[in-house]
């Protein structure tokens, strides 16, 4: 359908202004606004490219939004679509990891937020149903997204091989194809590498050549995260905690867990923490203007391979479903991902609701354990209350977003 660039623009900021909560609550907003308020996606469009998100490294959901700009607008409204995903939470966690660096701590930032998160609950829940309804056709469907769950959630079990698993049975038992068409020019395909893989690797480029060791390293570190982040910013934050803590000595382990504390607060990819992570050893290295450097490097080579990944492989996304088997594997991970979201979305809700939760193991069983005890009871109120400000009166997200955010401040400075 004919989108014109200005709605284009309003739509995207909306979405990345909006994008609170991590990666299940990233795509629920992005399936409200792009297949549900508007048909800008058919349901199938979104699974489809949902699922080829799930297969690469790096934000899904920030890849998903660059698919669907590229979608409607090509490759300029694929950088729209990305860039405004990503740009208004790096500039709040610049802010954020500037006033870090100087106070210790951001308690007002917390008090903001304390309602938002209540209402992301609420938004990723009600994604995971109107998803499960579109996604589990069939019983194997359902026994894909449980066994998927429990396998992530109980077991700890690697994501790419829960997904590899997935699209392995899939393959295996085909699924129903579209027309068939012909796949894209390699041509096309190789020149988007070159170009993308040219300005990733530029910066690093210029700054070994220009003896900057710091940055050098510092960027040569997260491109190689960049590679490796499958299953998104929780699945790399063990590895990227001890490397950056134990190997390079660049932020304490409180310091870190203070970062993925601001990047669940803020709109963006949890994988934002980078940025974090990049200012802060900036700035013991040399100060506020070698932070502000330090920082933009590690945006830059978090975020520009996902455009190379999509504008790459984007194209292949539809000649993927016109191929049985190849259809039957991404149907598969589609199923899949239902099992891995509500990991996801029980991980975030926990903690949420609970300011106290263990993570204890019985044999290979992974047991999270919240301490009932330490259940917030403003944040369940606040959840409620948007509960039924969201399904039941059908107020907008914009405005119960605002609400939840005021009384959430109001909640935790009378408390």
């Amino acid at each position: 359908m004919s989108v014109s660039f200005n709605e284009l623009l309003r739509v995207f900021l909306r979405i990345g202004l909006l994008s609170f909560g991590g990666p299940a609550a990233q795509i629920a907003v992005m399936h409200r606004e792009l297949v549900e308020t508007r048909p800008w996606l058919s349901e199938r469009q979104f699974l489809n490219a949902l699922s080829f998100c799930m297969l690469l490294p790096g934000p899904e959901a920030m890849q998903l939004a660059t698919y669907s700009g590229w979608r409607l607008w090509g490759v300029t409204g694929g950088l729209i679509a990305g860039l405004l995903f990503v740009i208004p939470g790096a500039l709040v966690m610049l802010a954020l990891a500037a006033l870090y660096a100087w106070l210790g701590n951001v308690p007002l930032v917390e008090a903001l937020f304390l309602g938002i998160k209540a209402t992301v609950v609420v938004i990723v829940l009600e994604a995971l149903l109107k998803v499960s309804k579109k996604a589990l056709h069939g019983i194997d469907r359902w026994v894909i997204a449980a066994l998927s769950f429990i396998a992530i959630f109980f077991l700890a079990a690697p994501f790419p091989l829960i997904i590899a698993a997935a699209a392995a049975y899939g393959a295996l038992k085909g699924g129903t194809a579209g027309v068939s068409t012909p796949p894209p020019g390699k041509a096309n395909t190789l020149r988007t590498l070159a170009i993308w893989g040219a300005l990733w690797w530029a910066p690093i480029a210029l700054l070994w050549i220009s003896g900057q060791q710091f940055l050098t390293d510092l960027g040569l570190f997260f491109s190689k995260l960049a590679i490796v982040t499958f299953g998104g910013a929780y699945a790399v934050l063990a590895y990227m905690t001890q490397e950056v803590v134990q190997v390079q000595g660049w932020l304490t382990t409180a310091q870190m867990m203070d970062g993925l504390g601001l990047a669940e607060t803020t709109p963006g990819p949890l994988i934002l923490v980078t940025e974090f992570v990049g200012y802060l050893a900036g700035h013991g290295a040399g100060g506020i203007a070698l932070a502000v450097v330090a920082a933009i490097l590690t945006v830059w080579v978090t975020f520009v391979p996902c455009f190379l990944w999509i504008f790459a492989g984007a194209p292949y996304i539809e000649w993927i479903s016109t191929r049985p088997r190849l259809t039957g594997a991404l149907q598969a991970i589609t199923a899949a991902v239902v099992g891995v979201i509500l990991n996801l979305s029980l991980w975030f809700a926990v903690h949420v609701f609970f300011d106290t939760v263990t993570t204890s193991r019985i044999g290979s069983v992974r047991l999270l354990t919240p301490e009932f005890a330490s259940l917030d009871l403003r944040t369940l109120a606040l959840a409620i209350a948007a509960a039924v400000a969201l399904l039941y009166l059908r107020w907008g997200l914009m405005k119960v977003l605002g609400l939840a955010a005021v009384l959430g401040a109001a909640v935790s400075y009378l408390a």
